[in-house]
């Protein structure tokens, strides 16, 4: 692996060196390194590119990292995923994607994950994608995440976009079933004229189950963001969406929440808020030795902490 691809690794993945556990590492559409573990099998797909994440019931204490990383200009790839998580487990699933394209040609990854978690089981899933390079070429990647929660299984879901994509769609589907729970932090940040949309379906089903989705965007110079979430209530259950952006120079975002509730029993609430950064913000950051654009740097890192 070279320096730009041990870079990348460490955008997406937080990682220096191989992890310790179970691992899959997929360089420029080829697995690069893979490694499982008594409890966490790794099985590559034979139909279609991808790979089968199996975790054993009872799993406890566990990681699986699957970081992505392009390092080849005119590189397109889609990618299938399956993670069949077993009763009883508490696990820790790094993924992320990192693309530097210094040539003409677009790249682009495209992955769908679905999850299937059964009961009593807690997932925590981190993913992070990150664009850079010099080329004329594109930063492209759609990624689509699919969920199915069982009966009091749970998901806290940390997905982020830290810069340098130029396209993205980002869909997030998911079905809770009873007293099941999905938590979800979603940050976009975007520049130049990058556009981002990202759609979130969620389906409450069972009663008990709940949903907390929490957007926070960023966009600046000429850039766009279309953030669409749903949420439809079909038993007793409680859901929560929050949109907040700050927009800067010429950016625009857009922030459709939407609610639907088929039982008298459903609670559901939406926020949405959108502005510029505050002026007293900069001026009380400025006032301790910071110039303005370290003073804004340092709101927008606070604001998608």
């Amino acid at each position: 692996m070279n320096e730009i691809q041990k870079s990348l690794l460490k955008e997406v993945a937080m990682l220096d060196s191989l992890p310790v556990g179970a691992y899959n590492i997929r360089s420029n559409g080829e697995s690069s390194a893979r490694n499982t573990t008594a409890n966490i099998d790794i099985v590559t797909k034979k139909d279609v590119s991808g790979i089968d994440i199996i975790v054993k019931p009872g799993t406890k204490n566990e990681s699986v990292h699957i970081p992505v990383i392009i390092s080849e200009t005119g590189l397109k790839e889609l990618v299938y995923n399956d993670f069949y998580i077993g009763e009883d487990c508490d696990v820790t699933i790094i993924a992320g994607c990192g693309i530097n394209n210094c040539g003409g040609e677009d790249s682009e990854h495209d992955g769908i994950h679905a999850f299937h978690i059964k009961k009593n089981s807690k997932v925590r899933y981190i993913e992070r994608h990150y664009g850079e390079g010099e080329g004329r070429g594109k930063r492209l990647m759609n990624p689509t995440t699919k969920v199915e929660l069982f009966e009091n299984a749970s998901m806290d879901m940390q997905t982020s976009q830290i810069g340098g994509i130029d396209d993205t769609e980002r869909i997030t589907e998911a079905v809770l079933h009873e007293g099941a729970s999905l938590v979800i932090h979603d940050k976009i940040m975007t520049s130049g004229e990058q556009t981002a949309k990202a759609i979130m379906n969620i389906e409450l089903n069972g009663d008990d189950s709940s949903a907390d989705i929490i957007s926070r965007g960023v966009a600046k110079g000429s850039s766009f963001q279309d953030v669409v979430i749903s949420i439809a209530g079909n038993a007793r259950c409680k859901g929560h969406a929050e949109c907040d952006s700050i927009i800067m120079d010429h950016g625009t975002i857009n922030a459709s929440p939407s609610l639907k509730a088929s039982n008298t029993e459903a609670s559901l609430i939406h926020e949405a808020a959108i502005g510029k950064i505050a002026g007293e913000q900069l001026t009380k950051l400025m006032t301790l030795g910071l110039n303005e654009k370290e003073a804004e740097d340092m709101i927008i890192k606070g604001f998608l902490s």
